[in-house]
């Protein structure tokens, strides 16, 4: 058995607070010198950059879609181990989670996976006394999901913490932390949501600072603390890459960091390693070469039409990409990768490898999707089946060629991807942690 004590920091709807809170939670904590866990509810990739920055370690993902609830315990146990203290921050309001799966991927449903206490972070902006009512009807919804306390956030003066206190006093939840309106912390935000740590780590380190300050003035840590450590131990489950026999060579696996590719989760990189390659990240901005020896490609999710013309004018590295994707190598790009490896993206050239043009669009693609690969490629064989998520605000043009990647089931049938030569680019992001046979199989085509 292993026990981490651990809190789960939800809220009734988003937009409550719940990355300010989770974020100086970490940072307040990481002060005092404990070794914090940092880990994010659901598929979204920005927030974990913040927690990381917070805690000095890799920000972990828990999606009980993509990667299934029996792998959500053990992928928690990986990333905490030999830590003394586990935040979690949730998604969206605290029992949403796929649309029409009941608790499916919901902070809820997590929260009862990891049996841990949930801390409920409160917009009390425009209410007082029927907060008592929303926190009792949060705390009895589901009897499984353990509220162990309230933080209000946003309360607007000392008049108003006494109203909130007072109306909560009857609900028997303690208030663990009193937050006032603070503009100062607040984090820029685009088209997809915040503006990602590495294209603002200056200002994104000041934020956090101010995050962990008044984490660290507002809430009482001693007592979330307490609660954390309540939680029972978890069955001794920890998730670990199956290390492959390692190769005479290993063969050199480049992916793609830096400004414009910063979704990532921090498990593919560990997989790559376990089957055997070596990962090394380079930045398609500034580098204008490949890392010597590539043999294999991977360009994640980022935000390649914030940075087209930087990405277009390094013309040496989109030759040295194409050159590779026409070689036959590996290459696995999803969804700014695909971006990247098209012809054009808001008229400005790319890689080129795929005949397809990329632009910016009104309209924002986003949800769970449930796959099948369409035939044989460097990631699958065909009829493979996975879950995955999209998010993306661009649209390509056309969004599958003759040898589509994946067949999609949800919420509409559909074809998308490419699968080329060695290319399999994609916008469906997926986890490996939940198919591990995918970074085994790239790394046997890259010593081919």
């Amino acid at each position: 058995m292993v026990s981490v004590p651990r809190l789960v920091i939800a809220a009734p709807a988003s937009g409550s607070g719940k990355t300010t809170v989770a974020t100086g939670l970490m940072a307040a904590f990481s002060e005092r010198g404990l070794a914090v866990s940092p880990h994010k509810v659901g598929p979204d990739y920005i927030d974990p950059g913040y927690h990381a920055l917070a805690t000095g370690r890799p920000g972990r993902n828990l999606d009980a879609y993509m990667c299934g609830p029996d792998l959500v315990a053990p992928l928690f146990t990986h990333g905490a181990s030999g830590c003394d203290l586990a935040v979690v921050e949730g998604v969206m309001g605290l029992y949403d989670g796929a649309s029409g799966q009941g608790e499916l991927a919901s902070t809820a449903q997590v929260s009862k996976l990891l049996r841990a206490p949930v801390v409920l972070v409160v917009d009390a902006s425009s209410q007082s006394r029927s907060v008592a009512a929303l926190v009792h009807g949060f705390a009895s919804w589901d009897p499984e999901v353990r509220i162990g306390g309230v933080i209000l956030n946003k309360v607007a003066s000392d008049r108003h913490e006494a109203l909130l206190r007072e109306a909560l006093d009857e609900s028997g939840l303690p208030v663990l932390g009193v937050l006032r309106r603070a503009p100062q912390v607040a984090t820029p935000s685009r088209h997809l949501g915040l503006v990602p740590v590495a294209e603002r780590q200056t200002d994104a380190l000041d934020a956090v600072r101010a995050m962990g300050d008044r984490a660290r003035e507002g809430c009482d840590l001693d007592a979330l603390m307490a609660l954390a450590r309540s939680a029972p131990a978890l069955p001794d489950e920890a998730w670990e890459p199956e290390r492959c026999p390692a190769p005479a060579a290993r063969p050199v696996v480049a992916v793609a960091g830096g400004a414009a590719f910063t979704f990532a989760y921090a498990e593919h990189a560990e997989l790559l390693t376990a089957a055997g390659a070596e990962v090394v990240v380079f930045d398609p901005l500034r580098d204008e070469k490949l890392p010597t020896g590539t043999a294999g490609l991977v360009v994640g999710g980022g935000f390649p039409e914030v940075y087209a013309p930087e990405l277009s004018a390094n013309e040496p590295l989109r030759r040295a990409v194409t050159a590779l994707a026409l070689s036959g190598a590996p290459v696995a790009a999803e969804c700014a990768g695909l971006l990247y490896l098209a012809r054009e993206l808001d008229g400005r050239p790319m890689c080129g490898v795929l005949d397809a043009s990329a632009r910016m669009s009104e309209r924002l693609t986003l949800g769970y999707r449930q796959a099948v690969a369409v035939s044989d490629s460097v990631l699958a064989v065909a009829g493979t089946r996975l879950r995955g998520h999209e998010f993306h605000r661009t649209v390509l043009e056309p969004g599958a060629g003759a040898t589509p990647a994946w067949g999609l089931h949800q919420p509409e049938r559909r074809v998308e991807g490419f699968v080329q030569r060695g290319v399999h680019a994609s916008y469906l992001h997926t986890h490996w942690a939940a198919s591990p046979e995918i970074a085994r199989r790239f790394v046997e085509r890259c010593g081919g």
